[in-house]
């Protein structure tokens, strides 16, 4: 028997065949962006499945002692092929036909054509089993090794099945008006063409009410283009819900739209009801195009917002350290664009990937499922370089350069995309989302697994003061919160070009009247001192409860800073909603400075011989049980109050004193309370001698506390998830994973036990960690936005490095020539050091 035969019947019994539901990891390093393509290939794990690139595999082979790999190698094959015809002879790529991901007619995923190699690699020796090695083997060792490599070459790998997530935006439900839509018997017939809307003449986008037959023309479109709104009109007058869109019927089905519902709907009795109209559904043609096909044709001319993407000038590609770019895996821009800029910020850089070897080397044994893991290997792929190499051109041969296109090999975040968006009912979809949302969701996990040492979300972290004053009696009450971004209001009546903004108007009245084509839209120019007086300005409250006069009445509520973050960020509230609750996006140019000295908005706290509002608490919630119980407190408000870094009995009182009233009078409470002695102290309820969360009457099941333990828990913090959940299992461990940030006093040591103490032996942090300093910052970076909604367009980022300004849009990363600051989304300032 051979070295490499007693080596592979020594480790036989790890050797494993993926079974449905294993997660296979075939296309992607757990620790890096290697891939098969990449020099060395990947080595996937053949007991767990996980891959490694060929700079980790040893590193995963002395830690867990597996010995087996498989080792993929992938070499793209050289092919020339365009839209028309295919050298290869192979079928062109077909454009697509329906709004999806992943599915027949929907975008296809990228796939290229590559040739692959595999084999059985045994470490540390780097021993390869060829196939004629394996055909001599014993059949037990034979079969065992042979099931596995077909099975890991059959499974779908973890990062293909999220890129290939089927996303349908064609999906209907069938309208609730189909079945019984009343249809009046006036005698209408509708031609088969030659259609025109009844009020403007407009001869495309016309759609006729199913319920009398009215042809009339569709929504104007953001940029003015589309109809005139009449068939809309139509609906608020008359309450007829449904319309058909003339010119997308054929046999096979139409375009239908529910005024009533909001949405293109089915119509499962369309061929009846177009027939009470004259229409033979079986005969008629298409002529126009579907909402569906617009909607393609808008996803796929990204590339026509020149302004933001800087696309009417040639741009010098950028490559390097700190210039990689990132795959747009799907509607990912957004996420691209916000950890492009985060990842710039030294606070993230030295958490995150200046510990780099540190976090890697106490990786749990799924690092594919570990925040701080994946976050680090998302940081060296964007700082390191390693990645910023020309992408090779499509169909081409691979060493032929892009570099003139500015396209880069960039990285893939998948891993990282799949971990931050897990249970998240948006970001775990292949649909667009907003950025600031994001941002906010990952500075939230940030804090979450930043229980003990640096916290770079520390960088964004500001106390935010109200100071409310009763105008009937003048006296004052202040409190604080905790916030990471600044909200700015944009001003439409501040623009400074209103005359041209109303000529505008009265041009596009005329044409809509006429039924002339719009004119060029024009922009509101709106001035950045306008949007920050409208931040600072008093703000009335007519329904104001005052403590002082025991009435409501009229108070104004003043915001200031309590304390200047080291980053500031600032979003410009472009998206608001009509009188008709349609949501729309102001279309504004806002001269956004370069420089910022909010020095003037810092808070200035109680004022010589100002009187303060009276603390009036409500009475403590009591059930309306006739026996004393323990009130019900809102976990949600406790939360919230924990995640801002208040000790967890602190928020449960702040939440109980003030009557379960929600998140402003709780931290008012806290505020107001941060001095007592009792802070802390376990809070102590009616209906409850044991302290919070307990069942005196009842023991705890040991089979419970040992199974939280098992996950690597502490007895104490066990204890008391139980207690807070009455001793169910299933909510006990909801509650400690969604209560982490409360337990930062019982770190979770590797073997289940608190470390360094018991948690009396610590005193609880005092309230959120601030960093302060100088009001006064400058611009480095700013994310835009095109598009109509947050829910659909694109982002891209610039970002100003080594005093020049870059741009990054997914993988392209190019010298920026006139960056659009005007134009932007979200900001990003960071203070001046004096």
């Amino acid at each position: 028997m051979t070295e490499v035969s007693e080596i592979l019947m020594s480790v036989l019994s790890t050797i494993r065949v993926p079974r449905p539901g294993d997660r296979v990891h075939k296309d992607e390093c757990a620790f890096s962006y290697a891939s098969p393509e990449s020099e060395g290939g990947l080595y996937v794990c053949m007991n767990s499945f996980l891959g490694f690139g060929s700079k980790y595999v040893d590193r995963h082979n002395a830690k867990t002692g597996q010995r087996a790999y498989l080792h993929i190698t992938r070499t793209r094959k050289t092919q020339k092929e365009d839209d028309s015809n295919s050298g290869s002879g192979d079928p062109p790529k077909k454009k697509p036909t329906r709004l999806a991901i992943g599915i027949e007619g929907g975008f296809d995923v990228e796939q290229e054509q590559c040739e692959e190699e595999v084999n059985v690699v045994l470490l540390p020796e780097r021993l390869e089993v060829t196939s004629e090695d394996l055909a001599s083997m014993p059949d037990v060792v034979k079969e065992r090794v042979s099931l596995s490599i077909a099975g890991l070459q059959a499974a779908d790998s973890v990062s293909h099945a999220l890129q290939v997530q089927q996303w349908d935006g064609e999906v209907r439900q069938e309208s609730k008006h189909a079945a019984e839509l009343k249809q009046l018997d006036n005698g209408l017939k509708i031609p088969p063409s030659g259609w025109r809307c009844e009020v403007c003449d407009l001869q495309e986008n016309l759609w006729m009410n199913l319920t009398d037959g009215k042809v009339l023309c569709g929504r104007r479109y953001f940029d003015g283009t589309g109809g005139n709104n009449h068939a809309l009109q139509h609906y608020q007058q008359s309450g007829y819900p449904m319309a058909v869109k003339l010119g997308t019927i054929t046999p096979d089905g139409a375009d239908v739209y529910s005024y009533d519902e909001d949405d293109m709907v089915l119509d499962s009795k369309l061929p009846e009801h177009l027939s009470h109209f004259g229409i033979d559904m079986m005969t008629m043609e298409k002529t126009e195009r579907t909402m569906t096909e617009l909607e393609i044709a808008v996803n796929q001319r990204v590339g026509e917002w020149e302004v933001i993407q800087e696309s009417g000038t040639t741009l010098r590609p950028l490559w390097g350290p700190g210039l990689t770019g990132m795959k747009n895996l799907g509607n990912s821009c957004y996420l691209n664009s916000v950890m492009q800029v985060l990842f710039t910020i030294p606070d993230f850089q030295t958490k995150y990937v200046s510990n780099i070897d540190k976090i890697f080397g106490e990786a749990p044994s799924d690092p594919t499922q570990d925040f701080k893991t994946q976050v680090a290997k998302l940081g060296y792929g964007l700082l390191s370089g390693e990645y910023s190499k020309p992408a090779p051109e499509p169909g081409d041969d691979p060493n032929a350069s892009s570099e003139s296109r500015g396209d880069q090999v960039g990285i893939a975040p998948r891993m990282f995309k799949a971990l931050v968006g897990r249970g998240h009912p948006e970001f775990s979809t292949n649909r667009q989302q907003d950025a600031q949302e994001f941002l906010l969701h990952f500075i939230n996990m940030v804090e979450r697994n930043c229980r003990s040492g640096m916290n770079p979300s520390e960088a964004f972290r500001f106390l935010v003061e109200e100071k409310i004053v009763c105008q009937q009696s003048q006296k004052a009450k202040y409190t604080q919160r905790v916030d990471y971004i600044v909200q700015l209001p944009v001003p439409m009546d501040q623009a400074t070009n209103m005359e041209e903004l109303q000529e505008a108007e009265r041009r596009r009245d005329e044409a809509e009247a006429s039924g002339a084509p719009y004119p060029s839209v024009v922009r509101a120019q709106i001035p950045f001192a306008a949007c920050m007086a409208a931040l600072s300005e008093p703000e009335t409250l007519t329904d104001f409860w005052s403590s002082a006069v025991q009435a409501k009445t009229t108070a104004t509520k003043t915001t200031r800073f309590a304390s200047f973050p080291d980053h500031l960020v600032i979003q410009i509230k472009k998206f608001t909603f009509g009188l008709d609750w349609v949501p729309k996006k102001l279309d504004v140019s806002i001269d956004v400075p370069d420089t910022l000295d909010l020095s003037a908005l810092r808070a200035m706290g109680q004022q010589p011989g100002e009187e303060l509002l009276p603390e009036v608490a409500p009475p403590p919630l009591m059930t309306p049980d006739v026996e004393v119980k323990a009130p019900v407190l809102d976990d949600s408000t406790v939360s919230q109050l924990c995640e801002m870094g208040f000790p967890l009995e602190a928020c449960r009182k702040a939440v109980y004193y003030t009557g379960n009233t929600g998140i402003d009078a709780a931290m008012n409470w806290v505020m107001g309370h941060m001095d007592d002695p009792d802070f802390s102290a376990p809070l102590m309820m009616p209906g409850s001698s044991s302290g919070p969360g307990t069942t005196p009457t009842e023991s705890i099941p040991e089979e419970h506390l040992a199974t939280i333990v098992s996950m690597g828990f502490s007895r104490d913090q066990a204890t008391r998830a139980l207690r807070a959940t009455n001793n169910v299992l299933e909510r006990a461990v909801d509650w400690i994973f969604s209560h982490l940030d409360d337990l930062e006093s019982m770190d979770v040591s590797e073997g289940g036990r608190s470390e360094g103490g018991s948690e009396a032996s610590r005193e609880p942090p005092p309230g959120p960690r601030v960093r302060d300093g100088s009001g006064k910052y400058e611009l480095f970076a700013f994310i835009s936005h095109m598009g109509t909604s947050t829910m659909c367009g694109h982002y891209v980022c610039h970002i100003k490095k080594d005093q020049q300004w870059v741009i990054i849009n997914d993988q392209k990363v190019c010298a920026s020539e006139k960056p659009p600051k005007d134009l932007g989304y979200l900001y990003f300032y960071r203070r001046v050091v004096e």
